[in-house]
């Protein structure tokens, strides 16, 4: 079996769909499958993309797909830094910046923390977290479990996402070992689910619940912005956007609960 036909038949096998259900989306015969599979048969570009569509493969895999199928790479990655780049930082920046006074990020495929707006400098700044920094690092330190009053509902549902993203993504090892670690915690108390659970920090007297959303660009043609995510954080109860608007009108110096 050659390379791409097994990396066809594991996207497959991911994605939980037999010959017949790909052959269905795809738009071609199940025997074309088969003949991809087998090696029998060789794809087209074309037929590379139809493939990526059907099976919903993120633009790396794609990438990689068509690299074992002996063609070049369609979708490049750019550094964040890039001149072209500079209308997608230009959106970040504006979306991260108007949430203010509550804390906002943007993070690439490893959870490494491109942007933050000024909340969530001030917030994660007394975790000892900036710019740069990666987020599954902080998740999996043994200073977390000390301030967020409810780590293990946290740390179960964070191990969650991460296993669906990396699922998604075809496997990524290191979000994987996240999840494997952060499933170490202790089992969340059952209770009657809320409708989100909220990220409850205690740090001294004060005491933040926050919950947040997750936002992608919806046409994206570079890698980086394949799997760039914006995360908006809004306070889970009065008593946080209060002190969220008042750490603002502080400049972020600590304001007693």
């Amino acid at each position: 079996m050659t390379e791409f036909p097994s990396t066809l038949k594991t996207w497959r096998s991911a994605r939980r769909m037999s010959q017949l259900q790909l052959a269905v989306e795809a738009e071609v015969s199940s025997r074309h499958i088969s003949f991809l599979e087998t090696g029998r048969a060789r794809p087209s570009r074309e037929m590379i993309g139809r493939l990526g569509d059907a099976l919903q493969m993120p633009l790396d895999a794609r990438n990689q797909m068509l690299i074992t199928a002996g063609f070049a790479p369609r979708y490049p990655q750019r550094q964040w830094e890039a001149d072209e780049m500079a209308p997608i930082r230009a959106a970040v920046a504006h979306t991260l910046d108007n949430h203010a006074p509550y804390p906002a990020l943007a993070l690439d495929r490893l959870w490494t923390v491109l942007r933050m707006n000024a909340a969530a400098q001030q917030l994660y700044g007394q975790l000892g977290f900036a710019e740069g920094g990666s987020l599954l690092d902080l998740l999996m330190s043994d200073h977390l479990p000390n301030v967020i009053e409810n780590w293990p509902e946290v740390a179960h549902h964070a191990a969650r996402r991460l296993r669906i993203e990396s699922a998604s993504q075809g496997g990524v090892a290191q979000l994987d070992a996240a999840a494997d670690h952060l499933m170490q915690a202790p089992p969340p108390a059952d209770h009657a689910p809320a409708p989100v659970v909220p990220t409850i920090l205690r740090m001294g007297d004060m005491r933040l619940a926050l919950f947040a959303t997750i936002a992608q660009f919806g046409t994206p043609e570079d890698l980086l912005l394949d799997d760039l995510k914006v995360e908006l954080y809004f306070p889970a109860d009065p008593e946080s956007g209060a002190l969220l608007r008042a750490l603002a009108g502080a400049g972020g110096r600590r304001v007693p609960k």
